[in-house]
């Protein structure tokens, strides 16, 4: 179908066309520009454009797709850097330069590429929706390929061999075709047979995380904090060194200089759990803060669908945002330009079920092929003036199970990752404590126990020395304080660039022990008659 262009506000195109449906894909103008239908009226429909809108004019054509915006799905995403729309930057830099300043329809995946596909069904085999016909090998990862979800019937043909991302992997007895790669509706969830409860921690290497904090595979988490707190650096380094199988990180209004740093350090860190490149299991989508702000919108479901992709195939996956809060930004621009009536702080009245409509993405799942996947998610928000209580961070706390609140008094004192161990919290421990006291160590909830009582103690006595000074204090009232220093300083503390950025398990449960065992032990000698100086001197924890 084609019309025509009857207003333009920034982003915001009017057009005359009838037979639009909510959500479409169109292009517009005579430059072809990106665009999706956000609003209908009766004698219009209004286009929200993922480019630059510079140079349209009114009266110029609109076409019609008839589908959603959506994605491409299958073999080579993995390694790939893309912008909100799916579209490989590094093409886009060799044929545009390095900004993207007009509309270029670049496919997602290399059609040239083959592949060797590996057949797991036969001629004559009954196939339904989502199953599995054969594989692929990406990487070290085997890419399996699974049938559409209006695929059902008889196989007739099966391919064996070297194949592209066009070559049809099946053909039905209907004549109906499987292919390689598949198109998706970013912002309808991909289906599963049934939801899951979790019940493995996601090992993040981050002390203060999994020791008092822990992610569950398949849960959610938040890491909210002001300017200059460490989110980003927080984010990259779960990134890195988390025990999934894909990460899946989008970088959604996030400076360009941040992104290039991060793209570099993936390109040479090894993977502490394989010893290979962190690219070979990462997918980059980035939507700089100078890329159109309507992509940013689309950004996080572009990544969410790639991630439900790896997760149907029965991996599990870490999907970063950083940050949501820019995307919420986008959001409530987007609601300005269409004139809608504003929420609370001119967020659009929908916010909270949009963020929790994304949110309930992650999970557990059984997927229609019969194996288990998960989908974790970890979004950083940057609440303006480090306001807690405001739309965004609000909504998103809700409906998350960890909450890593990053405070700027300790980032003010170079401590981090500065994660408040009084604010934050994780619904997740609870239910990790039998794996960690049965994988791990039995002594992992004592010792726990002891850590947190110490840290709290010292907060206590804390408000004391302030009042009466140190040198009103007991020594044992002195050790303690000694001893939480010790945790605060050389236990929760990591220098993302060291070779402590990474702590596994056990070395976490060891290093938070031993200084424990060293409060309990000058203890004793305290009580002894031994003198508290000598004591801190001569005794190393």
């Amino acid at each position: 179908m084609n019309g025509n262009i009857t207003g333009i506000s920034g982003p915001t195109v009017s057009v005359a066309l009838k037979g639009l449906r909510l959500f479409e894909r169109v292009y517009v103008g005579n430059a072809m520009l990106t665009g999706e239908v956000v609003k209908l009226e009766k004698e219009r429909a209004v286009v929200q454009v993922y480019e630059d809108t510079h140079g349209l004019a009114p009266d110029e054509p609109v076409l019609a797709t008839g589908t959603p915006l959506a994605v491409s799905l299958g073999p080579g995403l993995l390694s790939g850097i893309f912008d909100g729309l799916q579209r490989p930057l590094e093409r886009l830099r060799q044929d545009a330069g390095p900004f993207i300043i007009s509309a270029k329809e670049v496919y997602a995946l290399d059609r040239s590429r083959q592949w060797r596909f590996h057949p797991l069904k036969n001629k004559g085999d009954a196939l339904s929706p989502g199953e599995i016909i054969g594989h692929v090998s990406e990487g070290r990862f085997s890419h399996f390929i699974t049938c559409g979800s209006d695929i059902n019937g008889k196989l007739s043909w099966v391919a064996d061999g070297e194949i592209n991302t066009e070559s049809p992997v099946g053909i039905l007895s209907d004549g109906k075709e499987i292919s390689l790669c598949q198109e998706w509706p970013v912002r309808v969830p991909r289906p599963y047979l049934r939801k899951i409860a979790p019940g493995q921690p996601l090992v993040t290497g981050q002390r203060a995380i999994d020791f008092l904090f822990p992610f569950s595979k398949g849960g959610t988490a938040i890491l909210p904090g002001g300017f200059g707190t460490g989110k980003t650096i927080l984010e990259q380094s779960v990134a890195k060194f988390a025990d999934v199988d894909i990460v899946v990180y989008v970088g959604c209004g996030e400076r360009g200089n941040e992104m290039a740093e991060m793209i570099e350090e993936f390109k040479t860190l090894k993977d502490p759990w394989t010893g290979s490149s962190l690219m070979e299991r990462t997918v980059l989508v980035i939507n700089t803060s100078n890329m159109p702000v309507a992509a940013r919108e689309a950004s996080i479901y572009t990544a969410v669908t790639i991630a439900e992709y790896y997760r149907d195939m029965g991996y599990h996956v870490l999907l970063l945002a950083d940050s949501i809060s820019r995307w919420a930004e986008a959001l409530r621009e987007i609601s300005s330009s269409l004139e809608e009536m504003p929420g609370e702080e001119g967020y659009p009245t929908y916010l909270a079920s949009r963020i929790s409509g994304f949110i309930e993405r992650a999970g557990v799942v059984e997927t229609l092929s019969g194996k288990t996947g998960s989908l974790s998610m970890v979004l950083s928000v940057s609440p303006p003036g480090g306001d807690f209580t405001e739309p965004v961070t609000q909504s998103c706390l809700r409906n998350t199970g960890t909450f890593l609140m990053l405070d700027t008094s300790l980032a003010h004192r170079r401590h981090y990752p500065a994660i408040n161990w009084f604010q934050s919290y994780s619904l997740y421990a609870g239910e990790l404590l039998t794996y960690y006291k049965d994988k791990v160590s039995p002594e992992w909830e004592d010792v726990q126990k002891g850590c947190r009582d110490m840290l709290q103690k010292e907060e206590a006595l804390r408000e004391v020395v302030e009042i009466i000074g140190i040198e009103g204090i007991q020594d044992q009232d002195r050790l303690l304080l000694h001893a939480a220093e010790m945790i605060r300083s050389t236990f929760l503390c990591q220098n993302a660039y060291t070779d402590d950025a990474f702590s596994p398990l056990e070395k976490t449960l060891s290093a938070v022990k031993k200084i424990l065992d060293f409060y309990k032990s000058a203890e004793e000698r305290l009580k002894q008659g031994a003198v508290l100086s000598e004591i801190l001197t001569n005794t190393k924890a």
